[in-house]
């Protein structure tokens, strides 16, 4: 990371903490020059990086000054607790969501989609076209099982971002995360087990676990600090529990980060009751400041934390480039990996590789965590503007997904099927759980470009949301 993006960084930090308010005038260059040691040149492209990221405004002959604070929704509640073990349904819900035809002229902010636009991915579709000359045959054919040498080597210097220190050989590449996920839910479960989960969570991992035969335990989740450890405690006692699957940075739906104190005490309650830890970390890379935060795994000394991620959301899905960190649980992960697949295929491994070993991957995150803070903003702004009275959102600090809880005389699943007649599609809380709830509750990507018409897309999800409580109100 250059200097500039270092002092853009504790700068944005300093704002982001109240150290700076809205309206403050920030240091001036020289002092800031004088303060850290760098040159006048390092502080003014440091500023114009927090202008980027609308963090400060130029004021001309004054200098910099904090942004005006947007007016945005209160934090989601905290979830609730569940007092069983549940099998998970929802099966032909999450199908038909994932399964509508292409039309351009709906706007998804359903789909978990990364934005494919950037200019920042123009190298790796250079370097796509290029490999399929200069690999031969080996493009054709299987790589090894546990993956190619030079992904697995890079996917481990990056490791070191989120505080683990991991050898190639502890690492295995796979079809995407939802591979990663799902060979280690078989690795570590039988039929019938019982998988403590986030609640609301990924409905992609619910569904792993409704495949494999296993039964959810949802725990409830604070909306900064991610799943309740008193309650995962109350229910460990409870239950026999056999593993727990968690997504504590940038979670998918909620947007939680997890304090790394949490971190390490979660892990200390799996050491506790002799439990492996699933850890998705899909979104970790997306953090908006530096240094990304920490993996659990980079607590981990015996090897009982199993570590997936991919490519799919800091670059696209369409690669399909995952990798699992299974820890003691090596083995059986890679005899799941084979029964499944195989192997996963050699290009985009290969791909993602040089991708990574010539620096386009790290100047891809720059710009995008740079661009998803600014969606995040535009986005909050239009929630508190366009949707009813009682609307609460998540505030994320990485990835580009938002979590927004409705009125209750708010049905998702119907409010759905009007916004989608009227050419928008949102993703309906009860997806995310093994039970009923979330059903007043909605998640909104917003990794596209904020344009107007994405705001017109937010102005129909608060009118039909609004039609929906004015109709039960008529009804009471």
């Amino acid at each position: 990371m250059k200097l500039y993006e270092q002092l853009a960084d504790t700068l944005a930090q300093r704002i982001e903490q109240g150290y700076f308010r809205s309206g403050d005038k920030l240091p001036s260059i020289r002092s800031l020059s004088q303060e850290h040691g760098v040159s006048i040149s390092t502080v003014q492209e440091a500023y114009r990086l927090l202008e980027d990221r609308g963090l400060a405004q130029p004021r001309p002959k004054s200098g910099y000054y904090v942004s005006p604070r947007i007016e945005v929704p209160p934090l989601p509640s905290t979830s609730s607790t569940l007092h069983k073990p549940l099998r998970v349904s929802r099966w032909q819900q999450v199908l038909h969501m994932m399964s509508q035809p292409e039309d351009r002229n709906m706007v998804y902010l359903s789909v978990a989609l990364p934005n494919l636009e950037a200019p920042t991915l123009k190298p790796l579709q250079t370097i796509l076209s290029d490999l399929n000359r200069r690999v031969g045959l080996r493009g054709l054919a299987y790589d090894q099982l546990h993956g190619a040498d030079e992904l697995r080597h890079q996917v481990a210097r990056l490791a070191v971002d989120s505080g683990c220190r991991l050898a190639a050989e502890e690492i295995i590449v796979t079809t995407g995360c939802q591979e990663a996920l799902s060979t280690s839910l078989r690795a570590i479960s039988q039929a019938g087990d019982i998988i403590a989960v986030d609640s609301p969570g990924f409905f992609g991992s619910l569904q792993a676990i409704e495949a494999n035969g296993l039964q959810a335990l949802e725990i409830p989740c604070h909306p900064e600090t991610g799943m309740s450890l008193e309650a995962l405690e109350l229910a460990l006692e409870q239950w026999p529990v056999k593993a727990i699957l968690t997504t504590p940075t940038f979670n998918n739906p909620a947007g939680y980060c997890m304090p790394d104190s949490h971190k390490q005490r979660l892990l200390e309650l799996a050491r506790k009751y002799d439990l492996p830890i699933i850890e998705d970390d899909i979104y970790g890379d997306l953090s908006y400041s530096y240094p990304r935060p920490r993996t659990i795994k980079s607590f981990d000394q015996e090897g009982r934390v199993i570590l997936c991620s991919a490519t799919s959301k800091s670059i696209a899905p369409g690669l399909r480039v995952g990798w699992v960190a299974p820890g003691q649980y090596l083995m059986q992960v890679m005899h799941m990996k084979y029964v499944t697949s195989m192997a996963s295929t050699t290009l985009p491994q290969l791909a993602v590789a040089e991708f990574i070993a010539q620096g386009g991957y790290e100047r891809h995150l720059r710009k995008m965590r740079a661009s998803y803070k600014q969606n995040r903003d535009r986005m909050l702004e239009w929630v508190a503007r366009y949707l009813p009275e009682g609307t609460r959102a998540s505030r994320p600090q990485g990835g580009y997904l938002l979590w927004v809880e409705l009125p209750q005389q708010v049905d998702a699943e119907q409010l759905n099927e009007r916004t989608q007649a009227r050419g928008v599609s949102v993703a309906p809380g009860p997806l995310f759980s093994a039970s009923t709830r979330f059903q007043n509750c909605i998640r909104i990507n917003f990794a596209p470009e904020m344009n107007a018409r994405v705001e017109r897309a937010l102005q129909i999800v608060g009118e039909e949301a609004q039609k929906l409580i004015d109709e039960v109100g008529k009804a009471a």
